[in-house]
Protein backbone atom coordinates (compact mmCIF):
# COMPACT_ATOMS: atom_id res chain seq x y z
CA UNK A 1 0.00 0.00 0.00
CA UNK A 2 2.57 2.41 0.92
CA UNK A 3 5.12 1.38 -2.48
CA UNK A 4 0.99 2.43 -4.06
CA UNK A 5 0.75 5.61 -2.09
CA UNK A 6 4.47 6.67 -3.22
CA UNK A 7 3.82 5.86 -6.41
CA UNK A 8 0.98 7.91 -6.64
CA UNK A 9 2.25 11.02 -5.02
CA UNK A 10 5.01 10.92 -6.78
CA UNK A 11 3.23 11.26 -10.25
CA UNK A 12 3.68 14.87 -12.28
CA UNK A 13 6.09 16.02 -9.53
CA UNK A 14 9.27 18.18 -10.21
CA UNK A 15 10.95 17.39 -7.14
CA UNK A 16 10.53 16.18 -3.57
CA UNK A 17 13.03 17.02 -0.69
CA UNK A 18 13.23 14.65 1.77
CA UNK A 19 11.61 11.83 0.40
CA UNK A 20 12.24 9.60 3.26
CA UNK A 21 10.43 11.67 5.63
CA UNK A 22 7.42 11.18 4.21
CA UNK A 23 7.57 7.49 3.62
CA UNK A 24 7.86 7.27 7.40
CA UNK A 25 4.47 9.88 7.76
CA UNK A 26 2.88 7.05 5.45
CA UNK A 27 3.93 4.17 7.65
CA UNK A 28 2.74 5.90 10.41
CA UNK A 29 -0.36 6.22 8.81
CA UNK A 30 -1.28 2.61 7.80
CA UNK A 31 0.49 1.12 10.57
CA UNK A 32 -1.58 3.78 13.12
CA UNK A 33 -3.81 5.73 11.65
CA UNK A 34 -1.69 9.10 12.70
CA UNK A 35 -2.71 11.60 10.16
CA UNK A 36 0.45 14.14 9.24
CA UNK A 37 -0.28 17.99 7.98
CA UNK A 38 0.79 18.98 4.61
CA UNK A 39 0.73 22.69 4.17
CA UNK A 40 0.17 24.93 0.77
CA UNK A 41 0.21 28.59 0.93
CA UNK A 42 -2.30 30.92 -1.82
CA UNK A 43 -1.15 34.18 -1.93
CA UNK A 44 -5.54 36.22 -2.69
CA UNK A 45 -3.64 38.20 -4.97
CA UNK A 46 -6.73 37.74 -7.54
CA UNK A 47 -9.98 36.12 -6.92
CA UNK A 48 -10.32 32.74 -9.39
CA UNK A 49 -8.21 29.77 -9.32
CA UNK A 50 -6.99 28.50 -12.87
CA UNK A 51 -6.29 25.51 -13.77
CA UNK A 52 -2.22 25.88 -13.18
CA UNK A 53 -3.53 26.33 -9.39
CA UNK A 54 -5.15 22.84 -9.29
CA UNK A 55 -2.17 21.19 -10.37
CA UNK A 56 -1.63 21.69 -6.83
CA UNK A 57 -4.79 21.14 -5.11
CA UNK A 58 -4.65 17.80 -6.95
CA UNK A 59 -1.36 16.81 -5.53
CA UNK A 60 -2.84 17.67 -1.97
CA UNK A 61 -6.14 15.58 -2.65
CA UNK A 62 -4.21 12.93 -3.41
CA UNK A 63 -2.20 13.15 -0.30
CA UNK A 64 -5.57 13.17 1.65
CA UNK A 65 -6.15 9.93 0.51
CA UNK A 66 -3.00 8.74 2.07
CA UNK A 67 -3.81 10.27 5.67
CA UNK A 68 -3.07 13.92 4.69
CA UNK A 69 -5.33 16.66 6.99
CA UNK A 70 -4.26 19.57 3.96
CA UNK A 71 -3.51 22.83 5.60
CA UNK A 72 -4.65 25.37 2.91
CA UNK A 73 -3.02 28.70 4.23
CA UNK A 74 -4.59 31.88 2.79
CA UNK A 75 -1.96 35.10 2.90
CA UNK A 76 -3.96 37.31 3.93
CA UNK A 77 -1.01 39.16 6.14
CA UNK A 78 1.79 38.14 3.52
CA UNK A 79 -0.52 39.42 0.52
CA UNK A 80 -0.49 42.55 1.53
CA UNK A 81 2.90 42.60 0.74
CA UNK A 82 3.30 40.69 -2.04
CA UNK A 83 5.38 37.55 -2.83
CA UNK A 84 8.19 38.57 -4.70
CA UNK A 85 8.76 35.40 -6.99
CA UNK A 86 9.86 35.87 -10.60
CA UNK A 87 9.08 39.90 -10.41
CA UNK A 88 11.29 42.44 -11.51
CA UNK A 89 9.83 44.76 -9.72
CA UNK A 90 8.49 45.57 -6.34
CA UNK A 91 4.74 44.37 -6.39
CA UNK A 92 1.60 46.27 -5.36
CA UNK A 93 0.50 46.49 -2.16
CA UNK A 94 -3.39 44.80 -1.53
CA UNK A 95 -5.78 46.93 0.58
CA UNK A 96 -7.15 44.46 3.46
CA UNK A 97 -10.73 44.39 2.10
CA UNK A 98 -9.15 43.24 -1.88
CA UNK A 99 -6.88 40.48 0.19
CA UNK A 100 -10.24 39.52 2.42
CA UNK A 101 -12.66 39.42 -0.72
CA UNK A 102 -10.43 37.53 -2.73
CA UNK A 103 -9.58 35.06 -0.13
CA UNK A 104 -13.26 34.13 0.18
CA UNK A 105 -13.93 33.39 -3.38
CA UNK A 106 -10.69 31.21 -3.13
CA UNK A 107 -12.60 28.94 -0.12
CA UNK A 108 -15.11 28.49 -2.09
CA UNK A 109 -13.83 27.38 -4.91
CA UNK A 110 -10.72 25.02 -3.45
CA UNK A 111 -13.55 22.75 -1.92
CA UNK A 112 -13.94 21.42 -5.69
CA UNK A 113 -10.61 19.40 -5.59
CA UNK A 114 -10.08 19.38 -1.77
CA UNK A 115 -12.13 17.02 0.66
CA UNK A 116 -13.15 19.50 3.04
CA UNK A 117 -13.43 17.17 6.17
CA UNK A 118 -9.66 16.22 5.67
CA UNK A 119 -9.29 20.35 5.24
CA UNK A 120 -8.24 23.47 7.19
CA UNK A 121 -8.49 27.13 5.84
CA UNK A 122 -6.03 28.80 7.74
CA UNK A 123 -4.95 32.62 7.29
CA UNK A 124 -1.60 33.38 8.36
CA UNK A 125 -2.38 36.94 9.63
CA UNK A 126 -4.34 35.04 13.30
CA UNK A 127 -0.30 34.09 13.97
CA UNK A 128 1.79 36.99 12.28
CA UNK A 129 0.14 39.92 13.22
CA UNK A 130 0.82 38.53 17.07
CA UNK A 131 4.98 38.54 15.96
CA UNK A 132 4.57 42.15 16.31
CA UNK A 133 8.03 44.04 16.14
CA UNK A 134 9.74 41.86 17.88
CA UNK A 135 9.47 39.12 16.53
CA UNK A 136 9.39 40.34 12.68
CA UNK A 137 13.16 41.82 14.37
CA UNK A 138 14.10 38.03 15.59
CA UNK A 139 13.16 36.47 12.53
CA UNK A 140 15.05 39.00 10.30
CA UNK A 141 18.09 37.81 12.90
CA UNK A 142 18.05 34.64 11.48
CA UNK A 143 18.88 34.82 7.76
CA UNK A 144 21.55 37.21 6.12
CA UNK A 145 21.40 39.80 3.23
CA UNK A 146 23.83 37.58 1.50
CA UNK A 147 22.39 34.21 1.56
CA UNK A 148 18.67 36.42 0.70
CA UNK A 149 20.29 37.75 -2.78
CA UNK A 150 21.30 33.89 -3.95
CA UNK A 151 17.88 34.09 -4.60
CA UNK A 152 17.31 34.62 -8.33
CA UNK A 153 14.74 36.91 -8.84
CA UNK A 154 16.17 39.75 -6.17
CA UNK A 155 20.29 38.92 -7.60
CA UNK A 156 18.45 39.69 -11.16
CA UNK A 157 16.99 43.00 -9.69
CA UNK A 158 20.33 43.49 -7.55
CA UNK A 159 22.63 43.25 -10.10
CA UNK A 160 20.31 45.74 -12.70
CA UNK A 161 20.16 48.18 -9.72
CA UNK A 162 16.16 47.90 -9.90
CA UNK A 163 14.90 48.48 -6.63
CA UNK A 164 14.33 46.01 -3.88
CA UNK A 165 12.20 46.62 -0.66
CA UNK A 166 13.16 45.55 2.44
CA UNK A 167 9.51 44.27 3.21
CA UNK A 168 10.52 41.49 -0.06
CA UNK A 169 13.08 40.28 1.98
CA UNK A 170 10.35 39.69 4.73
CA UNK A 171 8.36 37.33 2.71
CA UNK A 172 10.03 34.25 2.35
CA UNK A 173 11.21 34.78 5.71
CA UNK A 174 6.92 35.27 7.05
CA UNK A 175 6.55 32.20 4.81
CA UNK A 176 8.90 30.01 6.23
CA UNK A 177 7.78 31.29 9.90
CA UNK A 178 4.39 30.14 8.83
CA UNK A 179 5.63 26.36 8.85
CA UNK A 180 7.13 27.22 12.47
CA UNK A 181 3.54 28.35 13.20
CA UNK A 182 1.41 25.50 11.58
CA UNK A 183 3.69 22.68 12.60
CA UNK A 184 3.89 21.02 9.22
CA UNK A 185 4.93 17.95 8.07
CA UNK A 186 5.30 18.69 4.13
CA UNK A 187 4.82 21.87 2.17
CA UNK A 188 3.94 21.66 -1.21
CA UNK A 189 4.50 24.57 -3.66
CA UNK A 190 5.58 25.20 -7.46
CA UNK A 191 9.40 25.40 -8.80
CA UNK A 192 9.07 28.71 -8.48
CA UNK A 193 9.07 28.55 -4.72
CA UNK A 194 11.81 26.65 -3.84
CA UNK A 195 13.68 29.53 -2.16
CA UNK A 196 10.75 29.97 0.20
CA UNK A 197 10.00 26.37 0.75
CA UNK A 198 13.27 25.71 2.26
CA UNK A 199 13.07 28.63 4.45
CA UNK A 200 10.35 26.62 6.31
CA UNK A 201 12.56 23.87 6.42
CA UNK A 202 15.31 25.89 8.28
CA UNK A 203 13.18 27.65 10.18
CA UNK A 204 11.72 24.98 11.93
CA UNK A 205 15.14 23.76 12.70
CA UNK A 206 15.75 27.35 13.52
CA UNK A 207 12.96 27.92 16.50
CA UNK A 208 13.40 23.75 17.56
CA UNK A 209 9.47 22.72 16.31
CA UNK A 210 11.47 19.23 16.16
CA UNK A 211 10.69 18.33 12.61
CA UNK A 212 11.73 19.57 9.56
CA UNK A 213 8.92 19.92 6.82
CA UNK A 214 9.49 17.61 3.48
CA UNK A 215 9.26 19.49 0.30
CA UNK A 216 7.15 18.42 -2.55
CA UNK A 217 7.61 20.88 -5.48
CA UNK A 218 4.97 20.88 -8.44
CA UNK A 219 5.92 21.79 -12.29
CA UNK A 220 4.15 24.95 -13.56
CA UNK A 221 1.33 24.36 -15.99
CA UNK A 222 2.01 26.21 -19.00
CA UNK A 223 -0.80 28.44 -20.49
CA UNK A 224 -2.88 28.19 -23.63
CA UNK A 225 0.40 29.51 -25.46
CA UNK A 226 2.30 26.66 -24.39
CA UNK A 227 5.06 28.61 -23.96
CA UNK A 228 4.47 31.05 -20.16
CA UNK A 229 2.86 29.55 -17.52
CA UNK A 230 -0.26 29.79 -17.17
CA UNK A 231 -1.31 33.53 -15.62
CA UNK A 232 -4.70 35.54 -15.63
CA UNK A 233 -2.00 38.41 -16.34
CA UNK A 234 -0.98 36.66 -19.53
CA UNK A 235 -4.37 35.89 -20.34
CA UNK A 236 -3.64 32.09 -21.07
CA UNK A 237 -5.24 30.81 -18.43
CA UNK A 238 -8.47 28.47 -17.92
CA UNK A 239 -10.10 29.32 -14.80
CA UNK A 240 -11.53 27.00 -12.18
CA UNK A 241 -15.57 29.44 -12.78
CA UNK A 242 -14.84 29.59 -16.51
CA UNK A 243 -18.25 29.30 -17.86
CA UNK A 244 -18.77 25.07 -19.61
CA UNK A 245 -18.50 26.14 -23.25
CA UNK A 246 -15.31 28.42 -22.73
CA UNK A 247 -13.50 25.97 -20.78
CA UNK A 248 -14.04 23.19 -23.39
CA UNK A 249 -13.46 25.54 -26.16
CA UNK A 250 -9.99 26.17 -24.48
CA UNK A 251 -8.87 22.94 -23.81
CA UNK A 252 -10.13 22.05 -27.23
CA UNK A 253 -7.62 25.22 -28.42
CA UNK A 254 -4.31 23.65 -26.44
CA UNK A 255 -1.94 21.88 -29.14
CA UNK A 256 -1.82 18.07 -29.66
CA UNK A 257 1.67 18.36 -27.72
CA UNK A 258 0.63 20.26 -24.69
CA UNK A 259 -2.38 18.36 -24.33
CA UNK A 260 -0.15 15.23 -22.75
CA UNK A 261 1.20 17.49 -20.38
CA UNK A 262 -2.62 18.57 -19.20
CA UNK A 263 -3.31 14.84 -19.22
CA UNK A 264 -0.43 13.97 -16.60
CA UNK A 265 -1.21 17.28 -14.53
CA UNK A 266 -4.78 17.24 -14.07
CA UNK A 267 -6.83 13.75 -15.70
CA UNK A 268 -7.82 11.72 -13.02
CA UNK A 269 -6.73 9.11 -15.65
CA UNK A 270 -4.09 6.62 -14.28
CA UNK A 271 -0.47 6.61 -15.99
CA UNK A 272 -1.55 3.55 -17.61
CA UNK A 273 -4.43 4.64 -19.28
CA UNK A 274 -2.82 8.14 -20.40
CA UNK A 275 -0.18 5.61 -21.96
CA UNK A 276 -2.93 3.91 -23.50
CA UNK A 277 -4.34 7.05 -24.71
CA UNK A 278 -1.09 8.07 -26.49
CA UNK A 279 -0.42 5.27 -27.99
CA UNK A 280 -3.71 5.06 -29.31
CA UNK A 281 -3.68 8.54 -30.84
CA UNK A 282 0.22 7.76 -32.35
CA UNK A 283 -1.25 4.31 -34.04
CA UNK A 284 -4.03 6.69 -35.60
CA UNK A 285 -6.85 4.52 -33.76
CA UNK A 286 -7.95 7.82 -31.79
CA UNK A 287 -7.70 11.23 -32.99
CA UNK A 288 -6.07 13.45 -31.15
CA UNK A 289 -8.76 15.74 -31.23
CA UNK A 290 -11.30 13.09 -29.41
CA UNK A 291 -8.43 12.57 -27.25
CA UNK A 292 -8.99 15.98 -26.44
CA UNK A 293 -12.60 15.90 -26.09
CA UNK A 294 -12.47 13.31 -23.74
CA UNK A 295 -10.11 15.47 -21.53
CA UNK A 296 -12.05 18.50 -21.87
CA UNK A 297 -15.19 16.46 -21.03
CA UNK A 298 -13.25 15.19 -17.53
CA UNK A 299 -12.36 18.87 -16.71
CA UNK A 300 -15.54 20.72 -17.21
CA UNK A 301 -17.60 17.98 -15.44
CA UNK A 302 -15.29 18.14 -12.57
CA UNK A 303 -15.68 21.83 -12.29
CA UNK A 304 -19.18 22.34 -13.34
CA UNK A 305 -21.07 18.46 -13.97
CA UNK A 306 -21.00 15.85 -16.32
CA UNK A 307 -24.31 17.09 -18.27
CA UNK A 308 -23.27 20.53 -19.24
CA UNK A 309 -19.87 19.31 -20.15
CA UNK A 310 -21.87 17.10 -22.66
CA UNK A 311 -24.10 20.22 -23.30
CA UNK A 312 -20.52 22.18 -24.14
CA UNK A 313 -19.26 19.79 -26.41
CA UNK A 314 -22.76 19.60 -28.03
CA UNK A 315 -22.49 23.59 -28.46
CA UNK A 316 -18.41 23.56 -29.36
CA UNK A 317 -19.34 21.24 -32.55
CA UNK A 318 -22.78 23.14 -33.44
CA UNK A 319 -20.63 26.27 -33.62
CA UNK A 320 -17.37 25.24 -34.85
CA UNK A 321 -18.78 22.30 -37.05
CA UNK A 322 -22.08 23.39 -38.04
CA UNK A 323 -21.26 27.11 -38.03
CA UNK A 324 -24.07 28.27 -35.76
CA UNK A 325 -23.93 30.58 -33.04
CA UNK A 326 -23.86 29.66 -29.48
CA UNK A 327 -26.69 29.53 -27.07
CA UNK A 328 -25.52 32.06 -24.27
CA UNK A 329 -24.17 35.56 -26.45
CA UNK A 330 -23.88 38.39 -24.49
CA UNK A 331 -25.91 41.70 -25.54
CA UNK A 332 -24.69 45.07 -25.46
CA UNK A 333 -26.38 48.71 -26.59
CA UNK A 334 -23.99 51.30 -27.49
CA UNK A 335 -24.10 54.97 -28.87
CA UNK A 336 -23.92 55.10 -32.85
CA UNK A 337 -22.20 55.26 -34.98
CA UNK A 338 -19.14 53.40 -33.01
CA UNK A 339 -15.59 52.45 -34.77
CA UNK A 340 -15.82 48.60 -35.08
CA UNK A 341 -12.21 48.76 -32.86
CA UNK A 342 -14.01 50.27 -29.87
CA UNK A 343 -16.90 47.93 -30.51
CA UNK A 344 -15.35 44.97 -29.85
CA UNK A 345 -13.75 46.25 -26.66
CA UNK A 346 -16.58 47.66 -25.44
CA UNK A 347 -18.35 44.26 -26.20
CA UNK A 348 -15.40 43.20 -23.94
CA UNK A 349 -13.93 40.77 -26.39
CA UNK A 350 -11.17 42.66 -27.07
CA UNK A 351 -8.64 43.99 -24.51
CA UNK A 352 -7.81 47.14 -26.17
CA UNK A 353 -8.42 48.59 -29.87
CA UNK A 354 -4.82 48.16 -30.78
CA UNK A 355 -5.35 44.47 -30.39
CA UNK A 356 -8.61 44.90 -32.28
CA UNK A 357 -6.74 46.26 -34.98
CA UNK A 358 -4.58 43.47 -35.21
CA UNK A 359 -6.59 40.54 -35.11
CA UNK A 360 -9.02 42.44 -38.08
CA UNK A 361 -5.87 42.97 -39.94
CA UNK A 362 -5.14 38.92 -39.18
CA UNK A 363 -8.77 37.74 -40.28
CA UNK A 364 -9.75 36.96 -36.59
CA UNK A 365 -12.75 39.71 -36.73
CA UNK A 366 -16.14 38.90 -37.91
CA UNK A 367 -19.15 40.92 -38.40
CA UNK A 368 -22.52 38.86 -38.95
CA UNK A 369 -20.22 35.92 -39.66
CA UNK A 370 -18.42 37.46 -42.34
CA UNK A 371 -14.56 38.41 -41.83
CA UNK A 372 -13.85 41.62 -41.93
CA UNK A 373 -10.43 43.80 -43.06
CA UNK A 374 -11.21 47.18 -42.56
CA UNK A 375 -9.82 48.80 -39.35
CA UNK A 376 -11.63 52.35 -39.79
CA UNK A 377 -15.19 50.29 -39.88
CA UNK A 378 -17.78 52.91 -38.46
CA UNK A 379 -20.80 50.98 -37.15
CA UNK A 380 -24.20 52.90 -37.89
CA UNK A 381 -27.74 51.92 -36.40
CA UNK A 382 -28.70 48.27 -36.47
CA UNK A 383 -28.13 44.64 -34.77
CA UNK A 384 -24.39 42.88 -35.49
CA UNK A 385 -23.20 39.88 -34.34
CA UNK A 386 -19.59 40.59 -33.70
CA UNK A 387 -16.88 37.37 -33.25
CA UNK A 388 -13.30 37.70 -32.52
CA UNK A 389 -11.85 34.26 -33.34
CA UNK A 390 -13.61 31.06 -32.32
CA UNK A 391 -14.53 31.60 -29.21
CA UNK A 392 -15.49 35.09 -27.98
CA UNK A 393 -19.00 36.25 -29.48
CA UNK A 394 -21.22 39.59 -28.52
CA UNK A 395 -24.52 40.97 -30.08
CA UNK A 396 -24.32 44.57 -30.36
CA UNK A 397 -27.50 47.15 -31.14
CA UNK A 398 -26.22 50.53 -32.07
CA UNK A 399 -28.47 52.88 -31.21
Amino acid sequence: MIKEAISEIGRGVAEIIDMERIEVLLKEYFENGKNYYVKAGFDPTAPDLHLGHTVLLQKMAVLQKYGAIVQFLIGDFTGMIGDPTGKNETRKKLDRETVLRNAESYKEQVFKVLDPDKTEVMFNSEWLEKLGAAGIIELTTTFNVARMLEREDFEKRYKSQTPISISEFLYPLLQGYDSVAMNCDIEMGGTDQKFNLLMGRQLQRTYNVGKEQAVVMMPLLEGLDGVNKMSKSLNNYIGVTDKPSDMFGKVLSISDDLMWRYYELLSSLSLEEIATCKEDVKSGKLHPKLAKENLAIELVARYHNEELALKAKEEFNNVHKKNELPSDIKEFDLEGPIWIAKALVECKISPSTSQSRRDIKQGAVKLNQEKISDEQLQLDKGEYILQVGKRKFAKLKVI
